[in-house]
């Protein structure tokens, strides 16, 4: 009997998003407008600068400007504490908002930082309540990318209040996989765009003790790690330790 074939290595940096033309619509603010609303969209949203790794899309603190959706790359999002410590609070894919939180503040309370070369379209705080009374649809399209990021926030919170590291490691793993999967990629073989520093600080786990869990998941035969590589050879296994064995998707 043949092997089943090997997903591509899925680089999340190839993700693109286009809003005429996009295989992502349904993931953004594109989703459930007609062709008309469309157009109305295009014509309001801005096109920004393309970002190299490590460039910032705005500071904490920095006037708000607006909502931005991801068109390419990958993005996290880092609070400064008041003692001046970084806590990195999201990474970001396309398709996804950034800038929610500061919807009707005057500041944004994260910094918004490329991880990779990236790029954004964005609706200007000016335009947005009057596109969204035109477009009533996209009204609901964001309260659904907003519950989507509140759900997102919740996980993170239960997984550092709750779980052993592993059982983090395990929850993001699936978590980024689904998010992949969604996108029409392999949700079990993929690049992380983020740093190890990144990803434990994220995870609130030390970096050395970030490695160590995933020599261990290595060692177990659960995932083979290869530098930023990632391929989770036990889903199954690796969904009981994140505590999902009963909930698929």
């Amino acid at each position: 009997m043949p092997k089943p074939a090997i997903a591509p290595l899925i680089d999340i940096a190839d993700l693109k998003v286009s809003c005429s033309k996009c295989s992502l619509s349904a993931l953004c603010l594109p989703y459930g407008l007609n062709r008309e609303e469309l157009d109305h969209l295009e014509q309001t949203l801005i096109h920004k600068p393309t970002l190299r790794a490590n460039e910032a899309l705005y500071f904490a603190g920095d006037d708000y400007r607006g909502l931005c959706a991801v068109r390419s790359g990958s993005f996290k999002t880092v609070l400064t504490t008041p003692d001046g410590a970084e806590q990195i609070t999201g990474f970001y894919l396309p398709g996804e908002l950034l800038g929610l939180d500061g919807l009707g503040q005057d500041k944004y309370r994260c910094s918004a930082i490329a991880l990779e070369t990236a790029s954004v379209c964005e609706i200007r705080k000016e335009e947005f309540k009057t596109i969204c009374s035109r477009i009533p649809n996209l009204q609901e399209q964001i309260l659904r990318l907003m519950g989507n990021n509140f759900s997102q926030d919740q996980e993170r919170l239960l997984s550092m209040g709750q779980l052993k590291g592993e059982e983090r490691i395990a929850t993001f793993l699936i978590s980024m996989g689904q998010r992949l999967r969604a996108r029409g990629f392999s949700s079990t073989r993929f690049n992380l765009t983020m740093s190890r520093h990144d990803l434990a600080n994220y995870l609130g786990l030390a970096v050395e003790t970030l490695s160590r869990m995933l020599s261990h998941l290595q060692e177990r035969k659960l995932i083979a790690v290869n530098r930023r590589s990632i391929e989770i050879l036990e889903e199954e296994r690796i969904r009981k330790l994140a505590h999902l064995e009963c909930r698929h998707g």
